[in-house]
């Protein structure tokens, strides 16, 4: 029997004619592309991810976790006993600067740094009871995307696209949006490891170019039509003559995704196409300038889930310093950082919600770790692995509602500890797929995203 491509290849009209023509007209991808919509192993809640990643580590005592006894014992040297820490310049107990408020109905305390996110608390699930792997921000990164410590697993966007497939003919089922802070560990954290390449991660720019390797440089269609030709002859010969071809159908299937993505990614994020209410709404308009950027990204993560891809992730801006990884001067750098992502985040919530997407899109906020509830110097604060703050909202999460606990400084959780095994079990049931299932053979044994671990925390669902 011959697969798809020898077919091709050896019909009278010739294999680059009909591949170039499918790739124009139609939907080549076939049942037996790694993209094609694959059925939930049950009735999923969330149909696509955005996944606000909060590179650095945000400190919990100072957003969603707020500790009286902070405040009581400020400037003292702690009582409980401390751990190592990455630099070991501990110093006395700091309290928060910013006061914290009880909003919505169902009153979740956040802090002054974030009042907009504020505004959503009974939309939000927070989770006060995240620990992490590792006080080192590769690993702990590493952990976060690919639930392991080490570089080379797939990342949970790409085992989303895997395990689900793509709703969208011509956009990527795997998108991140960069704001152009490189993550620590690199790039490599957004990869597909040991997964077919289809799914490895889409890297949306802010500035023009938005996609550098898909940008047309052949001065005009018919050159670029033919380079597309010669490419499909080669790959298909070379599959021909191959007993096992995955990496070149993956190839393949990557060119015509990227021939199609040049058609449609400019629309896509052309947010000019968006009402002026709407652009006002994500802060494009705000007097700083890092909101203007990551409100263009929370707005273009909209218009990506709307058209169907599965898993879009959005990095931090730069502009700020040092991410959210404050060792000093904890109030600058935090306040920046609240100021840039607040706004946009808020409006996307909103947005999602008034166009009824809100219920079908899981958003997970999240860095790697959490921050020491003493000092680091006087005033920073250190790597903590032991316990901090997330937030989940939509997509079957049940809003307005707290869960786990750290003890009474913020240091360590004392009730309902959760690892990001647990949080991506979590993501991939709402999701409609079951974890455990989800597996690709790979080194003589059957891996998943959540290793041997991972629970279902029925508090949590809606």
């Amino acid at each position: 029997m011959f697969s798809r491509r020898e077919f091709l290849k050896k019909s009278s009209m010739g294999f680059g004619t009909l591949a170039l023509s499918g790739v124009m007209h139609g939907d080549l991808r076939g049942t037996t592309s790694p993209l094609y919509p694959k059925t939930p192993h049950h009735p999923q809640k969330a149909r696509s991810v955005i996944f606000l990643y909060m590179d650095g580590g945000v400190s919990q005592v100072d957003s969603f976790d707020p500790k009286p006894q902070l405040a009581k014992e400020h400037g003292q040297p702690p009582k409980f006993t401390v751990d190592p820490t990455v630099f070991n310049q501990n110093g006395n107990l700091l309290k928060s600067p910013w006061e914290f408020k009880h909003y919505g109905e169902s009153g979740i305390p956040i802090s002054d740094l974030f009042p907009h996110i504020g505004s959503c608390a009974d939309d939000l699930c927070v989770i006060r009871s995240m620990t992490a792997f590792s006080p080192n921000h590769p690993n702990a990164n590493y952990a976060l995307h690919c639930g392991h410590q080490l570089s080379g697993r797939p990342s949970m966007g790409a085992w989303v696209s895997y395990g689900l497939g793509t709703l969208s003919q011509d956009l990527p089922s795997y998108v991140v949006i960069h704001g152009g802070q490189v993550p620590s560990g690199g790039m490599q954290a957004f990869g597909n490891g040991f997964l077919p390449s289809n799914h490895a991660a889409s890297v949306f720019l802010l500035e023009e170019p938005v996609l550098l390797n898909t940008s047309i440089r052949e001065r005009d269609t018919i050159i670029q039509k033919q380079k597309l030709r010669y490419l499909n002859e080669i790959d298909g010969d070379l599959q021909a003559r191959l007993t096992h071809a995955e990496a070149i159908e993956s190839a393949i299937q990557n060119y015509e995704l990227a021939f199609r993505m040049q058609m449609e990614v400019p629309d896509v994020t052309d947010l000019s196409q968006e009402s002026e209410a709407t652009r006002k709404l994500y802060g494009l308009d705000a007097p700083y300038e890092n909101t203007q950027a990551y409100g263009a990204q929370c707005l273009m993560a909209r218009r990506l889930v709307e058209r169907g891809v599965r898993f879009v992730e959005l990095t931090i801006n730069p502009g700020n310093g040092d991410r959210w990884d404050q060792h000093r001067n904890l109030i600058d750098g935090h306040r920046k950082n609240a100021l840039s992502v607040d706004q946009p985040i808020a409006a996307l919530i909103k947005d999602l919600k008034a166009r009824g997407l809100l219920e079908t899109t899981l958003l997970v906020f999240s860095g790697e770790f959490g921050r020491t509830p003493f000092a680091q110097g006087t005033n920073g604060r250190d790597h903590n692995p032991q316990g901090f703050s997330m937030w989940m909202a939509g997509g079957g999460i049940k809003g307005g509602t707290i869960y786990g606990a750290t003890d009474e400084y913020g240091y360590r959780v004392i009730e309902n500890k959760l690892t990001v095994h647990d949080l991506h079990a979590n993501m991939l049931h709402l999701l409609g797929i079951d974890h455990t299932n989800l597996t690709y053979r790979y080194s003589g044994r059957d891996i998943r995203l959540t290793d041997v671990h991972g629970e279902i925390i029925p508090e949590i669902l809606a």
